[in-house]
């Protein structure tokens, strides 16, 4: 949201069960001072920009965050991100990521990131790290490695990362983003072009082969479909059975395109190999984070990470495969992030702190949402304390709403 202001003090009026920080959203300020234009700025709306940005800093945002792989996002270049989140660094602030490239244009991804923290003399967050598609897997051992080189050379970088293999995104990552510059209008007008829908369905495939499909449409999993729910938690080798195309991934090249202008959808995405999810946990740097967003009960088909994030690594990670000690753990949830933030207060259990406690018997806490029925809560995890008042007391949540909107630099 911007401006940010507004939201922060709307959240504080009406009362929210937990506390939450803002950042300040690279879409959101190039899609209000440019919409979807496929280009550079120009210097007054790169200014503009800027100004938006530092807005958001004296609001008490933590920071600037990128989706480079979205759209208006993708169109920007590496000096319009450099000023957005020097702005951010100059505020005491961090620049938060999702790279340009997480599949074949990983390692570039990574090295632009590490590239804005090192010009930018900003802190870094590479944000729900992963290595996506068959052809990536194992890539971690490098991308890892160049956090390394980057924190002994002086860029403070860091990683999040959820414990999953598979991703959750929209429906639009499987067409290339240029071809959506000006919006369904303009994407009509292309595809009407021979030249241009002979590559725009080349770049579709490419796409299903690799980033989007990881080869085999049966990856593509439908978590929330407006127009069809029926397929709701099917897949895309489902879709294409269903209308009687075929499995092969040229001849669900035009149900992307049709998914597209009937609305979109959210999906899941089976891309990533297990090897790289423990290594890129168990090291120093990561962070857990969900990634995740508030769903209503029984809606769509959503990543079990909207429920299952924290307590899959206390029951899976920690107990059942030792990826992690419990300690580990704990601190990569609670002190790290905090720090990350910048807060004092908050992330630790002592006197002085904010009574945030998550109470849960580390014997029996695991997650039980799954890809096919996400919306299930997780076990072992008893009592819920947010600034002190219980949201979840024996189990049962309270209907409580203590949390506070949290402002860098603010106790």
């Amino acid at each position: 949201p911007y401006p940010l202001a507004a939201t922060m003090d709307s959240a504080a009026a009406m009362g929210i069960g937990i506390n939450v920080g803002y950042q300040v959203g690279h879409n959101t300020v190039r899609q209000q001072v440019m919409g979807t234009a496929n280009r550079a700025p120009t210097a007054e709306e790169l200014a503009r920009m800027r100004a938006m940005v530092a807005q958001g800093m004296r609001d008490g945002a933590f920071g600037v965050s990128t989706g480079l792989i979205y759209i208006p996002g993708t169109y920007s270049n590496l000096d319009e991100v450099l000023a957005l989140a020097g702005e951010a660094g100059r505020a005491g602030g961090m620049y938060t990521s999702h790279l340009r490239g997480e599949g074949l244009g990983l390692l570039e991804g990574v090295a632009e990131a590490l590239e804005i923290g090192r010009r930018a003399r900003v802190p870094v967050v590479l944000t729900h790290h992963k290595a996506v598609g068959p052809r990536m897997w194992g890539q971690s051992v490098t991308t890892l490695r160049m956090v390394d080189s980057a924190r002994a050379a002086g860029t403070d970088v860091m990683v999040d990362q959820y414990p999953y293999t598979a991703a959750s995104t929209t429906f639009d990552v499987l067409l290339p983003p240029w071809a959506l510059a000006g919006g369904r209008d303009s994407l009509r007008a292309r595809l009407a072009v021979p030249a241009q829908r002979a590559r725009i369905e080349q770049e579709i495939l490419a796409l299903l082969q690799n980033d989007g499909g990881g080869g085999d449409v049966r990856r593509v999993q439908f978590a929330s479909v407006a127009w069809d729910s029926t397929l709701n938690g099917k897949t895309l080798r489902d879709w294409a059975d269903q209308r009687g195309v075929g499995a092969g991934l040229e001849a669900v090249v035009p149900l992307v395109i049709e998914g597209y202008f009937n609305g979109g959808a959210a999906v899941v995405l089976h891309l990533m190999d297990e090897g790289d999810v423990r290594r890129i946990m168990a090291h120093a740097t990561t962070m857990i984070a969900s990634d995740g967003r508030l769903s209503v009960p029984g809606n769509g088909v959503p990543h079990p990470r909207n429920y299952g994030t924290f307590p899959r690594v206390l029951g899976e990670y920690v107990r059942a495969q030792r990826v992690l000690t419990l300690e580990e753990a704990v601190r990569k949830m609670t002190a790290m992030p905090a720090a990350r933030l910048g807060l004092t207060d908050r992330g630790c259990l002592r006197v002085g702190c904010a009574a945030d406690v998550v109470v849960f018997d580390p014997a029996t806490v695991r997650d039980r949402a799954t890809f096919l029925a996400p919306h299930q809560y997780p076990e072992g995890i008893p009592w819920v304390f947010v600034n002190g008042v219980a949201v979840v007391a024996d189990g049962v949540p309270t209907g409580a709403r203590p949390g506070v909107v949290v402002r860098k630099g603010v106790r």
